[in-house]
């Protein structure tokens, strides 16, 4: 370096040389050159300043200057470091420097004295070279980017002419981000602690080391050294509005953030030293705080989850601790507390979490079964209980039970390892007590009592109960005002199946109790007994019973042999069990079916509902006369009918149609026979006897004679809607129904029955009696005197359908009668017919 001043003066005159100081700063590539210089008042001093480079001194950088002056450094050798240097190797530049991200550099390489650089390479791509003078070549890189390995380095070589090789490393890094999010708290009073955070992240193994440092700048504090993203500092006493400054200084340059703040809005409480004492319903929940911040207006905020959030103030002078009380909780159940405090609601401090779960309490259903010992006054009684526990946090373990009871005034105890004791007792009341033995104590005793044995109870009426959807039961009850402590519900667990597994329960409310699906099982009936409990013990209230499921899987019946039929109809009857309690379901009735043999299609009006469960037997109507059927009879229910019971019969046949063909010819006979002997009317006249009393002409009697004929020719044989034949075995005498029948008819002309049933065309009725003694003739029977007289009656319908009409005529009702019996005639034998014949001609 050569230093030459220049004098603009008006006499020429010259200075002395000047004594010239060098300080080189590598990292910023800089050589400071400095000189003393004797100023004069007269004189206005140039320097002009020139850098040469190895040992022919070429002048690479020329500068005028008024004193001071920095040159940079740039890609060149200066004759004053070359005493630096050897003379064997090369030297390469920058080498081991952090350079900027996204910024141009040159690298140059200055070989010895005779050796020349063949070429140079970067991240082992070789650049062209650039000539610099005395054998220094260059590259030039653009746009530098950081690698994407772990180590963010950048290879740089240098290769002469010798084949020798010199490597060396740079650093790629980003410039100092601006700090954001500045903030301070103080936690007590006596220190703050401020934190921010960077735009952008410094990497892992960045070699551009950063330094933070703090500035109070309203104070005569010194800078404080900080963390990279937090700094904490005493607090200025008396000091309350803070006014401070953040900076950031690395290799590539620096940035600050400033922020002012006012100390006591800035109190951040932290709690300390959470404890909780817990117990079955509440708990205790303590903690501490910085003694420094007791006498300020600290709120603190307990939230206990799940049940929600309180806020008390905690400004104890005494003492730094505060507390509160935890009411309502749930007996063995985990909780979650959390604490937080703030001074005059500003700024939440940071918070304290404690886990606590509840002390447990055990309670026990406690119920009892009474049974009677035979031929004594003693009684047996079978205590049943259930622990109940509430909450599931732990698993409580109980040792055993212990059982006391007392009557008349003494009181004994036993232990069980199990749910269940038996106990004999006397015949008066007894109370008895049952805790369970806990690694804690004891839980809470429950109480029964057992009445009297002379207290006798009326059975209530049984209810049907139906199932909900889901197939449990919603029972309810009549709530009674003598039931002063409560309900117990008792079934058995497999209904009414024996034997019984007692299952009861205490309902929680006053007079419902709803059972879930999973504690029963379809097709089984239950029976629900609801017990009162008074002062003397529990009293049955209501039975219920009810399906959780109904099926219609029910027995078949049993049906009564042999069915009882006629032509048209049967009636069936049936055995059956329908409050049997093993049924799957309710029987809602009967269902019964009649199918003709052989047939496809069922007759209108075969299918018979029974609606009333009792009532086991049905007459069907309208069947075909002497025709096979089979009858099925099933219980019905609600799901359905049941399986079904089949019977099959045949209906009898109908004779009242079988009579009317035989009786048809024998009247035509008889009109025959009237005709041929017409000629001999006055014998025919002798045959016929008729009362003395009656006044009947000939000429009448053979034109009655005529016209009987005329319409018995005109009968003609239907079938019968119905007939009813009853074979009377009877013993009175001819004289006697004569006489009888005599008085009827002398008293009843014409009867009011018969003429009710006569149409309205035939307003006239007669009467015929006839008694016939043949001389010569027998009955085609001989039988003794003393022998039974047979009667037979016949009731039938006819339906006569006369020429020219459209629609059968009214009915005509007939009723012929005949009876034998020993009379006074002369062989001893007699024949008496009397009717009553109805026709529109007579």
């Amino acid at each position: 370096i050569s230093i030459r001043t220049l004098e603009f003066l008006s006499l020429c005159c010259y200075l002395p040389k000047p004594n010239i100081t060098l300080k080189a700063i590598n990292d910023k590539q800089t050589l400071v050159v400095s000189w003393l210089v004797k100023h004069s008042s007269f004189v206005g001093d140039i320097y002009e300043i020139e850098l040469s480079r190895t040992e022919q001194h070429t002048v690479i950088y020329t500068v005028k200057s008024r004193g001071i002056s920095e040159s940079p450094l740039f890609f060149v050798s200066l004759s004053v470091q070359q005493y630096n240097f050897s003379n064997d190797k090369i030297h390469i530049f920058p080498s081991s420097r952090v350079l900027r991200q996204g910024s141009s550099a040159m690298f140059c390489c200055i070989p010895p004295t005779g050796v020349n650089v063949k070429r140079m390479t970067f991240r082992n791509e070789e650049y062209r070279l650039l000539s610099i003078g005395g054998g220094v070549k260059a590259i030039t890189v653009n746009n530098l980017t950081i690698p994407k390995g772990i180590i963010k380095h950048l290879l740089l070589t240098c290769d002469d002419a010798t084949g020798k090789s010199f490597p060396v490393l740079n650093y790629i890094s980003f410039p100092p981000q601006k700090p954001r999010n500045l903030s301070c708290v103080t936690f007590d009073m006596v220190s703050v602690s401020c934190t921010w955070d960077s735009p952008r992240k410094r990497l892992l193994h960045d070699r551009n080391v950063q330094i933070y440092t703090l500035h109070i700048e309203n104070s005569d504090k010194a800078p404080f050294t900080c963390e990279q993203s937090s700094c904490t500092f005493p607090a200025v006493p008396h000091l309350q509005n803070y006014n401070i400054s953040v900076w950031v200084k690395d290799k590539l340059g620096e940035e600050m953030e400033r922020y002012s703040f006012n100390i006591s809005d800035r109190v951040f409480p932290v709690v300390k030293s959470l404890r909780v004492n817990r117990g079955v319903t509440d708990a205790t929940v303590s903690w501490s705080m910085q003694e420094s911040l007791t006498r300020m207006n600290l709120i603190c905020q307990v939230a206990t989850v799940p049940l929600g959030t309180v806020e008390l103030r905690c400004n104890n002078i005494m003492s730094s601790f505060c507390d509160t009380k935890l009411e309502h909780l749930v007996p063995n159940t985990k909780y979650n507390v959390r604490v937080r405090c703030t001074v005059n609601g500003r700024l939440w401090g940071e918070g304290a979490e404690e886990t606590f779960i509840t002390d447990p309490l055990v309670s026990l259903d406690l119920w009892r079964r009474i049974q009677p010992l035979s031929n004594s006054r003693t009684r047996q009684v079978t205590l049943m209980w259930k622990p109940r526990i509430a909450g599931t946090a732990a698993t409580i373990n109980i040792q055993e039970y212990t059982v006391q009871w007392s009557q008349e005034g003494q009181t004994e105890s036993k232990n069980s390892s199990v749910g269940q004791a038996v106990v004999s007792i006397g015949p008066g009341k007894c109370d008895f007590t049952v805790q369970a033995v806990l690694p804690s104590g004891t839980s809470i005793p429950a109480n029964i009592t057992i009445p009297p044995a002379e207290h006798k109870e009326n059975l209530p009426v049984q209810k049907r109960l139906d199932s909900t959807s889901e197939g449990g039961f919603n029972l309810t009850w009549e709530d009674q005002s003598t039931a002063t402590c409560g309900y117990v519900v008792e079934w058995c667990v497999l209904g009414n199946a024996v034997p019984c597994t007692l299952q009861w329960k205490v309902p929680e409310g006053n007079n419902a109790l709803l059972l879930h699906a999973s504690e029963f099982q379809a097709g089984y009936r239950y029976t629900f007994y609801i017990y009162g409990c008074t002062d003397n013990g529990y009293g049955l209230l209501e039975i219920q019973t009810g399906y959780s499921q109904e099926f219609n899987s029910v027995q078949r019946p049993s049906l009564v042999e042999p069915v009882q039929s006629t032509s048209s109809s049967v009636t069936l009857e049936w055995h059956y069990n329908e409050d049997d309690p093993a049924q799957p379901a309710f029987i809602m009735g009967y269902l019964v079916t009649v199918q003709e043999v052989g047939s496809v299609l069922l007759p209108d009006g075969s299918n018979v509902s029974v609606a009333e469960p009792h009532v086991k037997f049905v007459t069907i109507e309208s069947l075909k006369e002497n025709t096979e059927y089979t009858c099925s009879v099933s219980a019905l229910t609600k799901e359905g009918p049941g399986l079904p019971a089949s019977i099959t019969f045949r209906t009898k046949s109908n004779y009242s149609s079988l009579i009317i063909k035989v009786l048809t010819p024998i009247f035509l006979l008889m009109g025959f026979t009237v005709l041929l002997w017409s000629q001999v009317k006055i014998r025919l006249k002798e045959i016929f006897i008729y009362p003395v009393d009656m006044n009947i002409k000939t000429p009448e009697f053979e034109s009655f004679l005529h016209e009987t004929d005329q319409w018995l020719q005109s009968q003609k044989p239907e079938e019968c809607i119905s007939c009813d034949i009853q074979i009377l075995n009877g013993r009175p005498s001819l004289n006697e129904i004569t006489a009888l029948r005599d008085s009827e008819l002398m008293n009843e002309p014409c009867s009011p029955s018969l003429q009710s049933s006569l149409s309205s065309s035939s307003p006239s009725c007669m009467l015929l009696e006839a008694n016939y003694c043949p001389q010569l003739a027998t009955l085609p029977w001989d039988r003794p005197a003393s022998q039974q007289v047979t009667s037979l009656m016949n009731r039938s319908y006819l339906y006569t359908l006369k020429e020219g009409y459209s629609e059968p005529p009214n009915v005509v009702f007939s009723e012929t009668k005949s009876s034998f019996e020993a009379s006074d005639c002369p062989l001893e034998s007699c024949g008496v017919i009397y009717g009553y014949i109805a026709n529109d001609s007579l």
